[in-house]
């Protein structure tokens, strides 16, 4: 009865989080330079073996958003499953997922590119209304994903997703930061979660954890990851995949003597939730704030203030190897300490 209740409450049980910190600590040991949504395939490996209340499903993506694990069946006509396979329907999958997490007893989760969550909206939107916990795992979420070209790389997505009421959208730039974020989404009952993760490998910059407090500090949406000043002149904020380009840049400028520190920003939704002391402390400790997005540049505005400086993207994409596309489009180190040197 008790494991009935459990289930249709969608209680998670403390060994769920046990086994994201072993995760964690495995990545802490043998870091590996990955794209996030490979580290969040594995990341719902450990959930999936840990739970049976998730129920997992693609908009006929399950290869490209990595959100099938081999230790979860599919539903078919003959076999029951927690795997569902939606076809081309983006909007019906999140539909379905709102009547899987109104009824209980599942927390659903689903994928598809970034770029397709305007066809998810109605329902995200929804879900956010009614406070559901649904999760959305989208892949491919920046002009990183190279060759298939504008009609496939967000630009706008991420700022227009953010602008909806109680959405959390995560955006991790590591391995362990996926890890750290797939914790919150769990424990995130009140809304929707989306999961904004890369398709291009990202190297791993966090080499410390606190284990002894079981610290997650994901969850105040902004945090310092490099400093070699306690009033640096410039603080550089980034998400995801651009936070290796901050971090490239702080190295650069560290040996220029320029007093910097980097933020890395997983939830830029989580951090304008804290308290305004916690939030001014971090936004007013330098003297300039850059911001680096592979995005568009609305809702950073209260980090950015009246002097900052958005890095990111203000026209469509194009279609090329990655690389190429972050520096046609100047999202690079090379820009950022242009900047930096050349600020009065």
């Amino acid at each position: 009865k008790k494991e009935f209740k459990d289930q249709i409450e969608k209680f998670i049980h403390p060994s769920v989080f046990a086994k994201l910190n072993e995760l964690k600590v495995d990545l802490r040991d043998e870091p590996q330079s990955i794209a996030t949504r490979k580290a969040s395939e594995i990341c719902l490996k450990y959930i999936n073996d840990a739970t049976a209340i998730t129920l997992g499903g693609s908009a006929d993506l399950t290869g490209s958003n990595n959100t099938k694990t081999d230790n979860i069946n599919s539903v078919t006509a003959e076999a029951y499953g927690r795997y569902i396979h939606y076809g081309i329907r983006e909007h019906a999958m999140g539909a379905i997922m709102n009547g899987v997490s109104l009824h209980g007893g599942f927390i659903p989760y689903g994928g598809t590119f970034l770029i397709f969550s305007d066809y998810c909206r109605p329902a995200i939107r929804l879900a956010a209304l009614m406070q559901q916990q649904v999760i959305y795992v989208l892949t491919h979420d920046s002009i990183g994903l190279g060759e298939d070209g504008p009609t496939h790389q967000p630009i706008e997505q991420l700022s227009s997703l953010r602008a909806i009421p109680n959405v959390s959208v995560f955006r991790p730039g590591s391995a362990i930061e996926t890890v750290e974020c797939w914790e919150l989404v769990l424990e995130n009952k009140t809304g929707p979660s989306l999961m904004a993760l890369s398709r291009q490998n990202l190297n791993e910059f966090r080499h410390s954890l606190d284990l002894e407090s079981k610290y997650n500090p994901c969850k105040n949406g902004a945090y310092c990851v490099e400093s070699n000043s306690k009033k640096p002149e410039f603080a550089i904020f980034a998400s995801g995949s651009e936070v290796n380009i901050a971090i490239e840049a702080y190295q650069e400028l560290s040996r220029l003597n320029k007093e910097i520190s980097v933020y890395s920003v997983p939830c830029l939704d989580y951090f304008n939730s804290q308290d305004n002391d916690f939030k001014e402390n971090i936004i007013s400790n330098a003297t300039c704030n850059i911001v680096v997005e592979a995005g568009v540049s609305q809702g950073w505005d209260k980090i950015l203030r009246e002097n900052g400086i958005f890095i990111g993207m203000s026209t469509f994409g194009a279609s090329g190897p990655y690389k190429d596309l972050y520096k046609n489009f100047n999202i690079t180190k090379e820009r950022i300490i242009d900047v930096i040197l050349n600020s009065k």
